[in-house]
């Protein structure tokens, strides 16, 4: 298709989905500087999301330049999502020639950062010790700051640049390194987990620089390479710079999460937590011949069956003694909030792919998924598992299940009840096998308070972009940043997503729709102006 076409279809959906409902518009024109912000990232939406990025790489690598990247002289670089999305910054797989795309990753944005008249500073993360003794280096995570007037807020935006593994013969239908846009969708990895939202904020940024603006706000930014491999060395580094980088530091944004629905803009304010266990079960370390020792034995895999059994029950109740104890009772603000929320359960259920969920109330199913725990069963490690009828007693199993707490609940805590049943449970057995449970990962809930003053900026901006007010809404699964911010820094903490809740993070459909982030720039800059006007 021609790309010129390409657009006009891309405006045209944009236009009969606005006149369908299915997005919002301002509920009144925007004036003065905020027209002229607007105006100007509609008319370059194309170079955000597609041109050629006016960087050119400097082999000679003189003072100053990056990873031998220079900017143009002449021109305002403008990096693009197609741009970003072409690198293939994979954290998960231990490859050195991964590694070496994250390291041109984030020397890319770093570089960005700088054209931009901010102060950089990409600091050396070390080595990553993998498990079988090879030893990577880790992206250098960037700080940056734009500003230091003491009488404007200063607003530190969390972004990380690091994707999920993705191949064409994954199931993608088109080159998940090459940003394709269809229908108005923009695909490729990394579109919205996360550097789409990253270069939004950017955008933003950069409008004002290109229409000689002042910043409304001071601005900072914490960027790493490494969040979708547990961000590795981001927390100690936090708490490192607490009393230096982040001493002036008001406000904390995130931008790494979903909208509940398709349509409606949202502000989230809690995460769950994740406490992640396996329960060993071992006879022996070789596996037993079911014809010559079944009926004799107290077999581990019954054994494992069992404990598994007794964690939850059909509706979803989690059958541990005092785990519901530390959860914080409904308040009806809170009930409020959730009736409120636009959640149509008919579609929600559709795309799901599900014949029913456990609930029938769009009220209790967003409970259950955000400010109640839940018990997930993951999987079996030493069962049989393939094709075929293999007559086989495995001598050893483990189990591997998690629990998502909800805040209040402590990990320690949910650790000493977790064992204590599970203990419980295999004495009743009367089994000699032997049977060992461990906590491999603990990672605590987070919850912002909704009446702070960068809630209530955002939802001014959203409503100035939109025309409508935002889902309030809680994010079910865990992001372990915040609470680090929240507790390290001790500031405030908001997450503002961009993305729409078919964006498909981490699928072989990622996309964003170029309409969230052309919107989202707006509503970042939207944002700054509220800040603002609020501190």
């Amino acid at each position: 298709m021609d790309p010129k076409l390409g657009r006009m279809a891309s405006s045209l959906l944009a236009s009969l989905l606005l006149l369908e409902g299915g997005m919002f518009s301002p509920s009144s024109p925007p004036a003065g500087l905020l027209e002229k912000v607007f105006q100007y990232i509609d008319l370059h939406q194309d170079e955000f999301v597609q041109t050629c990025l006016p960087l050119v790489l400097d082999h000679s690598s003189p003072p100053g330049s990056y990873f031998g990247i220079t900017c143009l002289p002449t021109q305002p670089p403008a990096q693009t999502l197609k741009e970003w999305v072409a690198v293939e910054s994979d954290s998960v797989q231990p490859l050195p020639h991964l590694r070496q795309e994250l390291f041109r990753m984030m020397a890319l944005a770093a570089e960005q950062l700088r054209c931009l008249g901010a102060s950089v500073d990409s600091v050396d993360s070390g080595f990553q010790q993998l498990p079988d003794g090879q030893t990577l280096p880790i992206p250098p995570i960037i700080l940056a700051e734009l500003g230091n007037d003491p009488k404007k807020p200063t607003v530190c935006f969390y972004g990380h640049l690091d994707v999920q593994p993705a191949r064409r013969e994954d199931g993608w239908l088109t080159d998940p390194y090459t940003l394709t846009e269809v229908d108005g969708k923009l695909y490729g990895r990394g579109a919205t987990d996360n550097k789409g939202p990253v270069l939004a904020w950017i955008n933003a940024v950069s409008t004002f620089r290109a229409l000689e603006e002042d910043l409304p706000v001071n601005i900072k930014f914490i960027i790493e390479g490494m969040e979708e491999a547990g961000s590795v060395a981001l927390e100690e580094l936090v708490r490192k710079e607490k009393d230096r980088f982040f001493s002036s530091v008001d406000y904390i944004v995130i931008s790494d999460n979903l909208w509940l629905t398709q349509r409606k803009p949202a502000l989230t304010y809690g995460t769950r937590g994740n406490s992640y266990f396996r329960v060993e079960v071992k006879c022996r370390d070789q596996d037993f011949h079911s014809g010559t020792f079944g009926g004799i034995l107290h077999e581990p895999m019954a054994d494992l069956v069992a404990l598994l059994g007794s964690l939850v029950d059909s509706s979803g109740h989690i059958l541990i003694p005092g785990i519901y104890d530390q959860v914080a009772p409904l308040t009806e603000e809170e009930r409020k909030l959730y009736k409120a929320i636009d959640l149509d359960l008919e579609e929600y259920r559709n795309s799901s792919r599900v014949e029913r969920f456990l609930f029938d109330t769009k009220e209790e199913i967003l409970m259950h998924l955000w400010r109640y725990p839940s018990l997930s069963i993951h999987g079996i490690e030493g069962a049989f598992d393939e094709p075929g009828a293999k007559t086989v007693i495995p001598g050893q199993v483990i189990g591997k299940f998690s629990i998502r707490l909800v805040p209040h609940m402590n990990t320690s805590v949910v650790e000493k009840q977790v064992k204590q049943h599970l203990e419980h449970v295999f004495s009743k057995r009367n089994s000699s096998n032997q049977m060992a449970v461990s906590m491999m990962l603990g990672l605590q809930p987070w919850i912002a308070n909704i009446k702070d003053n960068q809630y209530l900026a955002a939802k001014r901006a959203i409503k100035t972009v939109f025309g409508t007010e935002p889902d309030m809404i809680r994010d079910g699964s865990t992001i372990p940043i915040a609470k680090i911010f929240q507790d390290s820094i001790q500031k405030s903490v908001m997450m503002l997503p961009l993305g729409a809740v078919d964006d498909g993070e981490h699928s072989q459909k990622e996309k964003i729709n170029r309409w969230n982030y052309i919107e989202g720039s707006k509503l970042f800059a939207a944002f700054f102006l509220e800040m603002a006007k609020l501190h």
